[in-house]
């Protein structure tokens, strides 16, 4: 996705002209005098080769993704820097840079700060605390039995274990998990740290390999500055530089994702939004809702009953079975001609008049509004989540088979058919956004008419544009794909597929600034308006308005 530096270039670009892609009918008859310099949410049309994928290749990016042979690079580097600074060992050097969650300029301000205090904390011991012996028979500190001295081996500290137990405590410590990193020598009172030289020395292959990872992970999940792409299956890292205010960043597995949260990519809704949105579509608070508004409760047992046939004659589940009225709520014994025959129950009309029964419905109706509030922002999110995960498809489709079909039948270069696939990523770019509008929208206050009436114009605006540019590429394309041979009519499909991606692709910038922004261009327009009204004097004119459609009648309202 395109950084924010570049979204702000692009939305101080705006033409003379009028755009007729989206919106024939919401035009202003002073628009072309209004030089006003407000911020314009219409569209911007730009160079046809001014594509979404090409922008996106030239924009600065505010990350960088790693493979598994960049994050070694980077760990022998860090290694080598430190053990050529302290002049110590790349071994301990290892050992400090884990203990100080791989920053080399923590490790060198706490060691040049107190070298001693560092080496006992991280258990870097500079003499050994069992001195060196000339013995020619050591007894194992775990097993006790009597071992030459090639059969005994130690750490910084010179306890002696055999070989045999030192891979056993290698290989237990291993299969507990990435702690290993921080072994310690196996006697109980000695603080000696183990390095990689005895696991390589001593384990397993499976074992080497598994520490391996966890050696490899380490940099990466103690360093706040990177992260793993949280894709499935995906073993790249992102390593982010802080400061640009856009967080959402792309792997090379095509994955986006927001780097503060760690869910998908959601700009322009705020992480908090997000997460509030996500518990509610995976809470219990909706199911309760459905409850409420479609069941009412068993007047003896309280267990909430869905009327599934046409009939009140309801009869609750056993061991109740207790049998009522589902418009009244009363014992089904005593509905009779008294009460205006079992099947023309009045008793619900008279009981709502005298209000017994205005709070239980008041509720109900809450409830039903809620759940059928919440149920039409959803729907809208899923099915915009569906059509991009459909047009992801498509685009494989396009790549692997289509684009060639189509370069040998318009006898046209591969390398010349690029829009389309610009088209398709602008298009699953624009889904992304679009779907998560519709949360934007649900937590929306309600109070503020003004924001919501222009809200729901730029949204509808957007969702029709982009229906515009994926009917194009997703139903346009196919004469040309079943065309028997080249078509006079594939260059204007090129102008017009192009025009398409770099209006839809700008107004989607304009869009994801503006709700970024909290719609604030409709508080300065009520306001500058407010001001005109009540006094001549004032410096605001009443057409404050930008000369692009976003900035539109309603946002004046």
């Amino acid at each position: 996705m395109d950084s924010e530096e570049d979204m702000l270039d692009a939305h101080d670009m705006y033409s003379g002209e009028e755009d007729d892609f989206y919106s024939d009918d919401y035009k202003d008859s002073d628009d072309d005098d209004d030089d006003d310099g407000e911020p314009d949410y219409g569209f911007v049309e730009e160079d046809a080769d001014d594509s979404a994928m090409t922008a996106s290749h030239r924009s600065q990016k505010n990350f960088c993704v790693l493979k598994e042979e960049d994050i070694l690079k980077h760990q022998m580097d860090a290694i080598e820097r430190v053990s050529v600074v302290l002049s110590i060992t790349e071994v301990e050097a290892s050992i400090l840079l884990r203990s100080f969650h791989w920053s080399v300029g923590k490790v060198h301000d706490e060691w040049f700060a107190d070298e001693e205090r560092v080496r006992n904390t991280v258990g870097i011991l500079e003499r050994p605390v069992v001195p060196p012996s000339d013995d020619t028979e050591f007894t194992c500190g775990i097993c006790f039995d009597p071992f030459p001295p090639e059969k005994i081996a130690s750490v910084s500290c010179g306890h002696p274990f055999c070989t045999t137990c030192w891979t056993g405590y290698i290989s237990t410590t291993i299969n507990d998990g990435p702690g290993c990193l921080m072994l310690r020598c196996p006697d109980p009172s000695c603080l000696a740290a183990v390095g990689h030289d005895m696991v390589d020395k001593l384990a397993s292959e499976e074992d080497k390999e598994k520490y391996n990872r966890y050696f490899l992970r380490s940099y990466i999940e103690d360093n706040r500055k990177m992260k793993w792409c949280p894709a499935p299956g995906c073993e790249y890292a992102v390593d982010f530089v802080a400061g640009s205010g856009n967080y959402d960043v792309s792997c090379l597995c095509s994955f986006s994702f927001c780097w503060n949260c760690t869910e998908e990519a959601h700009r322009p809704v705020d992480c908090s939004t997000v997460s509030k949105w996500i518990l509610k579509n995976s809470a219990e608070s909706e199911n309760m809702n459905w409850i409420l508004a479609n069941s009412k409760p068993c007047p003896r047992c309280k267990r909430p009953i869905e009327k599934n046939q046409g009939c009140m004659h309801m009869t609750c589940t056993p061991p109740c079975k207790y049998e009522f009225c589902w418009l009244c709520l009363g014992a089904w014994m005593d509905h009779g001609e008294r009460t205006g025959g079992f099947y023309a129950c009045n008793r619900y009309e008279v009981a709502k008049q005298e209000g017994q029964y205005d709070e239980t419905e008041r509720r109900r109706e809450m409830a039903k509004n809620s759940l059928e509030r919440y149920t039409h922002y959803y729907e809208r999110w899923a099915s915009n989540q569906t059509s991009r995960q459909k047009a992801m498809t498509d685009l494989q489709q396009l790549q692997t088979h289509n684009l060639e079909k189509l370069s040998d039948k318009q006898c046209t270069p591969e390398s010349q058919l690029k829009f389309i696939l610009e088209a398709w990523l602008q298009i699953i770019e624009c889904r992304r956004v679009l779907k998560w509008t519709y949360a934007y929208g649900y937590y929306l206050p309600d109070h503020e008419h003004a924001k919501r009436q222009f809200f729901e114009y730029l949204q509808g605006e957007a969702e029709s544009g982009l229906e515009r540019l994926h009917q194009c590429v997703e139903k346009d394309l196919l004469q040309f794909l079943n065309a028997d041979g080249p078509s006079k009519d594939f260059n204007d499909f090129r102008t017009k597929l192009a025009g398409l991606t770099s209006v839809t692709k700008n107004y989607f910038e304009n869009l994801v600034k503006a709700l970024e922004n909290g719609l604030a261009d409709v508080d300065s327009h009520a306001a500058c308006s407010s001001k005109s009204t009540s006094s001549k004097s004032t410096g605001c004119s009443s057409k404050t308005r930008g000369k692009g459609k976003g900035s539109s009648r309603t946002g004046g309202s």
